[in-house]
């Protein structure tokens, strides 16, 4: 869709197919979810999770709750990572293409916008399977 509203896309001279922008949406919109292995890192100090991506690959994709530990990545870590790597990668991307900085500038925000409604309606369910506020503190952060 988003295709079909931009004027052609073009990197240093260079036309891109629209198949070739779709398939470059697809990533940024999938890859931005690496920082989630690289958030668990710093908070537990351990690689683990590139371990076990690396031995079940397919967890990495279809289910991401086999990854982590509950409050490896945390809520908030998530979110405020996303949102960094938005505003480094959108403008970087400017630099380069204004029609491909547009399409990565919608692609993250629709990939945060999600993230945020998906984590506002497990909020409940976080409270739930807390077993004190400290474990929710640590979930969310």
């Amino acid at each position: 869709m988003l295709t079909v509203l931009l004027p052609p896309v073009s990197v240093l001279g260079r036309s891109i197919p629209s198949a070739a922008v779709v398939a470059y949406g697809t990533a940024v919109g999938v890859c931005i979810d690496f920082d989630h292995v690289l958030i668990a890192r710093f908070k537990t100090g351990r690689w683990d999770a590139v371990r076990f991506c690396l031995s079940n690959p397919r967890a990495a994709v279809t289910d991401q709750s086999a990854i982590f530990e509950p409050g490896d990545v945390g809520v908030l870590s998530r979110l405020l990572s996303h949102v960094v790597i938005g505003g480094v990668v959108v403008p970087v991307t400017a630099a380069v293409s204004i029609p491909l900085a547009i399409v990565t500038g919608v692609v993250l925000y629709a990939h945060l916008l999600a993230d945020l409604v998906w984590d506002i309606h497990l909020l409940e369910a976080h409270a739930d399977a807390a077993v004190s506020t400290d474990d929710l503190v640590r979930m969310l952060r």
